[in-house]
């Protein structure tokens, strides 16, 4: 017989980070995001700078433009100042997502919640394990519906940031296999569900059946 795979810091089966479904009837999975090879969220961090940068560059060229005073030199002259910063911010960037790297101990933890209406993201404490966030889930899912709420109101309720996305808004659904997330994205709210391989398939095959106004993209 095979040996269990286990997580060797908490000792934890893969089994026991797999996607379930509860009486409640929503689906509920943690994943534990290593911030040193999972690069999703200096990615976010940099496109938004970008996004900024590029809004103000734009912006200044059009007051130059208006003004009659934009010719070659000023082009070159803007092209540069645009590298310069570009070089700055990304470094800054790289920096501060190092900083906040080591804060967190290089990973921080998720616990997802889906049903046919939405998907919930929420990232928990530092403070909060693996282990015991997995060993209250195990007590929800052998609870009955009635004490739901009750189990609710300990470590499951804990959260230092929350993200709901409304299927039905969802507007782009995209994999990215190879980061082990699905970018569930709304008009103004972009959400990033983290999944298990093992799971990957049935969490964006489910969210695509009930996302029924986005674009797919595998």
């Amino acid at each position: 017989m095979a040996k269990k795979q286990t997580d060797e810091k908490y000792k934890l089966t893969r089994e026991d980070k797999r996607v379930k479904l509860y009486p409640d009837g929503k689906y509920r999975w943690v994943h534990e995001v290593n911030l040193w090879n999972n690069p999703t969220v200096i990615i976010d961090v940099w496109k938004v700078l970008m996004i900024s940068m590029a809004i103000v560059g734009v912006f200044v060229n059009g007051i130059f433009i208006l003004a009659g005073d934009y010719d070659w030199e000023t082009f070159l002259n803007m092209l540069g100042l645009g590298m310069l910063m570009l070089i700055i911010i990304t470094v800054l960037t790289l920096l501060g997502y190092l900083l906040y790297a080591l804060l967190a101990k290089g990973k921080y933890v998720v616990l997802f919640i889906m049903d046919e209406k939405e998907v919930v993201h929420k990232q928990m404490p530092e403070s909060v394990k693996v282990a015991k966030l997995i060993g209250n889930l195990n007590m929800l899912a052998g609870s009955g519906t009635g004490k739901i709420g009750m189990v609710g109101t300990g470590m499951l309720a804990k959260t230092r940031t929350s993200m709901n996305t409304t299927l039905s808004d969802v507007k782009l659904l995209k994999a990215q296999r190879w980061m082990n997330v699905i970018q569930v994205n709304e008009t103004l709210n972009k959400n990033r569900v983290y999944v298990n391989s093992e799971d990957f398939d049935f969490v964006f095959n489910f969210l695509a059946e009930h996302c029924t106004k986005a674009k797919v993209k595998l």
